[in-house]
């Protein structure tokens, strides 16, 4: 039997171990329709955070849903090696050790990287287990394990000899603390407080100058141009000549190029070809040098005179004081301008040139957008307007920098030898080829997840049997990242979509709407939630608190909220089970009792509504409707209808109506569930392999409906005693003896003695109020006559005729006002007709009791 108090600690203990020791997670891959699920597989640097928990809840309630429903379900569990984020974190920890990671020999570092991989791969799959997720370990993998590896080499290998990846030099994003090339992607731009530096720049052989407007003036050591627009009057004297390149003192040309906004300042730009993306296409159809000025580290380096050695900020001061002095400045400017940060590092990013690998996107991008335009080939998103985000990425796309300077990642399988470059699956057999030592870019093996992981390029059953998946589920910040390029590689490799739905959640902020970080300390442990409410509440939370695609404000008071749902649940169930010790195992539902055709009713509408919304994963109106049906229908009123009407039949109803509710509720709080179920007289081994709830058409009455007048009869009859402070001292009167029955059970339900029901009026009762019920039968509320109650009432009647007499005035006055009713809105006037009608009427009544 249950306790009387529910503990969420003591529920969870042991749950998931037992149901990996029974194999429960593992696809059968029978014959069975299949359903499957790759994990977005967390990186190895640590803690799962509240926005893995929301995807993996979701994840975790579509998977046990499919199982439920008899599906051969996959859901296969992973993690990423998250390149540039592993490596930081391996290398301060060997910081703290007094060990210098760029001095270690590379072999020797992996060793390290592997082991913190390992350590914190142990943390994830604990934290896994406490989500309660029903993954199949048997089949995890790693975006660095040998099979991936394989498939990453492949990819690579064959884009190559397509001439889809390239190797060139190019303008790239530079992070100069993680000291690596990262895709515009990876790149946060955050308004920052700046300056246009207005410079002198002397025109050769007189003592006419330039004006230059530059917020990096740092660079002006690479320039080896300025540029005006062929079409701009003011500067065509000037064009073929040269200007004096400022502190540098060498001449550099004045050229026409298309660049050059003559609406923009004014109208002159300096061309930095090696240290900014439209310089760099400036010099290359002008032909000119390119001079690279500062160091990946974000140093000064030796083309850059006194300066050398100094940080890119610090040079920027002392250039200025030195232009100062030199009277080249115009004029500072101060601005507040967007630039970008690194996402890992959050250091200012160098645009820097460098050789890099690319992959050229415009071919793989059309195949997508061709396919997104076929209902039944395409990626369909939910909610559908996010397919819009992944068009317009497809549409304006750039060749994609794949290439880190990095150790930890896939080494990219490219390897040289003099000028010769050699791409294979293998290394070359000859003597003195060296191979690349940059890796990928973690996404490149990311975007393979959910074909490699079931074996790709191998013909394997897997493959055969679970791709594509079914869905994928993920949040809106990360579909150019991932999910864009997981599409254009799985149309690329396997000729089909990756996925058929991508379910998008959004963002969890905090109660004030602000996105959580580490400088607002307003982040919050979802194993703490854990620790404190139970898995159940938090994955209830997570997944019914907001609909599809939308930010996700965390409460802890919903959270609480949610704790008290499962209390409530737990109780009811209790009851149920302390009345089934002396329970018949039949399923013959006779002599059915009103309240059990309307609860029966009120299920089997309830599962048609909650596949329904299953199916479309609308999980928030799912939790919306399991929560009404279960804390108002079933605990606050059948549960006390069974007490006044308990029989085997009850009994039985009891039974089936709590099952059906545990199953539905299942996939969101598989804890709790799994507890009470084990402890039902007739259930299957476990509820997480039980048959999902089928809506049964003959346990739906018509008749039910009258349940739902009594119901809300009682309702206005309580919320009429507690207005006018009525204690036991009333009496209902029928006048109708059809309603015999009805009346003997609304008498129950209000606790009144079956002698204050009466179908025979007595001249000595005061009439207060009257309800209409099924067809206009009546029943009116009477009070006993005597002096006291009669003087009490007539006070509270001559409150309510003036309340009503001032309320009927005001709105006949406004309905009788042409130019209000012409310009009202035709709802609100209908309205404010049908209450005058009502209130005419409650007025009537009324005087009828006062005469």
């Amino acid at each position: 039997m249950l306790e009387t108090k529910y503990n969420h600690l003591e529920v969870e203990k042991n749950k998931y171990e037992k149901w990996l020791e029974k194999g429960y997670f593992q696809a059968k891959e029978t014959s069975n329709k299949s359903y499957c699920i790759v994990i977005p597989p967390p990186n190895v640097t640590g803690k799962l955070h509240l926005g893995h928990a929301w995807d993996t809840t979701l994840q975790d309630i579509i998977i046990r849903y499919k199982r439920m429903e008899g599906y051969d379900t996959l859901w296969l569990p992973g993690m990423d090696h998250a390149g540039i984020a592993t490596q930081a974190k391996v290398d301060a920890k060997l910081r703290k050790e007094g060990i210098e990671p760029r001095q270690m020999d590379r072999r020797n570092w992996l060793q390290k990287a592997w082991s913190w991989k390992e350590e914190y791969a142990e943390n994830i799959h604990k934290q896994w287990a406490k989500m309660g997720l029903s993954l199949d370990y048997t089949k995890e993998r790693f975006t660095l394990d040998e099979g991936l590896s394989k498939a990453v080499r492949k990819v690579f290998v064959d884009l190559y000899n397509e001439g889809l990846i390239y190797r060139g030099e190019r303008i790239i994003n530079f992070d100069p603390v993680a000291m690596t090339a990262l895709s515009n992607e990876e790149v946060i731009y955050k308004e920052d407080k700046g300056a246009f530096y207005h410079l002198k720049y002397i025109i050769e052989g007189t003592n006419d100058y330039l004006e230059v407007a530059t917020t990096r003036p740092e660079t002006l050591f690479g320039d080896t141009a300025v540029a005006v627009n062929p079409n701009d009057e003011r500067y065509q004297k000037y064009v073929g000549k040269n200007v004096i390149l400022p502190i540098v003192g060498k001449k550099i040309p004045i050229i026409t190029d298309e660049h050059a906004d003559p609406t923009f300042g004014t109208g002159v730009v300096k061309i930095t070809p090696a240290h900014d993306p439209n310089d760099f296409e400036v010099g290359l159809r002008h032909n000119l040098e390119r001079i690279i000025v500062i160091n990946p580290d974000a140093t000064m380096n030796e083309n850059t005179g006194k300066y050398q050695g100094l940080d890119r900020f610090e040079c920027r001061k002392q250039l200025i004081k030195d232009l100062e002095e030199q009277d080249l400045i115009i004029e500072i400017e101060e601005i507040v301008h967007s630039v970008g940060h690194s996402e890992r590092s959050d250091a200012v990013i160098e645009p820097y040139l460098s050789k890099q690998w690319f992959v050229k996107m415009r071919p793989l991008a059309d195949r997508v957008l061709e396919n997104q335009k076929d209902k039944d080939t395409k990626v369909n998103f939910v909610p559908s307007r996010y397919e819009k985000i992944m068009n317009h990425w497809m549409e304006i796309t750039y060749d994609w920098c794949i290439s880190r300077q990095l150790w930890w990642g896939h080494q990219i399988p490219a390897w040289y030898k003099d000028d010769k470059v050699y791409v294979g699956l293998e290394a070359p057999k000859e003597d003195g080829w060296i191979q690349d030592n940059d890796v990928l870019d973690t996404w490149f093996s990311s975007a393979l997840w959910p074909f490699s992981t079931l074996g790709w390029p191998d013909k394997t059953a897997l493959l055969e049997k679970y791709y594509p998946n079914n869905c994928l589920v993920t949040g809106y910040d990360i579909i150019p990242f991932w999910v864009n390029r997981m599409t254009f590689q799985g149309l690329h490799f396997t000729g089909e979509r990756p996925f058929k739905d991508c379910l998008i959640h959004g963002l969890i902020r905090d109660k004030e709407g602000r996105k959580m970080s580490k400088s607002l300390g307003n982040g919050v442990d979802p194993m703490d939630v854990i620790d404190k409410y139970g898995c159940d509440s938090l994955r209830f939370f997570l997944a019914t608190s907001t609909a599809p695609g939308t930010d996700l404000r965390y409460d802890e008071e919903k959270v609480k909220a949610t704790w008290n749902f499962v209390n409530k649940l737990w109780n009811a169930s209790r009851f149920v089970l302390i009345n089934l010790e002396d329970f018949k195992q039949d399923n013959e539902l006779i002599n059915l009792q009103l309240s059990d055709k309307w609860i029966l009713t009120k299920m089997n509408r309830l599962i048609t509504n909650v596949r329904k919304h299953m199916d479309k994963y609308d999980f928030n109106v799912v939790g919306s409707e399991l929560y009404s049906f279960i804390w108002n229908d079933f605990c606050d009123w059948y549960i006390e209808l069974a007490k006044i009407n308990m029989n085997d039949t009850t009994k039985k109803v009891l039974l089936l109506v709590v099952t059906n509710i545990l199953k539905m509720l299942h996939p969101f709080m598989p804890y709790v569930t799994e507890e009470i179920y084990q402890l039902l007289p007739i259930k299957e081994e476990s509820i997480v392999i039980s048959s999902y709830p089928i809506a049964n058409k003959k346990q739906i009455f018509a008749e039910s409906e009258e349940m739902d007048e009594i119901i809300e009869l009682v309702k206005k009859i309580r919320r009429f005693k507690l207005e006018k402070n009525i204690g036991k001292n009333y009496c209902l009167y029928y006048d109708n003896n059809n309603l015999a029955n009805d009346m003997i059970l609304i008498g129950k339900i209000l606790k009144i003695d079956h002698t204050n029901i009466i179908n025979q009026k007595q001249d000595s009762m005061l009439e207060l109020t009257r309800y209409d019920f099924n067809f206009k039968k009546q029943i009116i509320v009477l009070y006993y006559d005597n002096k006291n109650n009669q003087e009490q009432e007539k006070e509270l009647l001559i409150k309510e005729k003036n309340r009503l007499t001032a309320s009927i005035e005001r709105r006949e006055k406004l309905l009788n006002n042409t130019n209000y009713v012409a310009k009202a809105p035709e709802a609100i006037v209908k309205n404010e007709q049908e209450s005058l009608l009502k209130e005419k009427e409650e007025l009537a009544n009324v005087l009828n009791s006062l005469s």
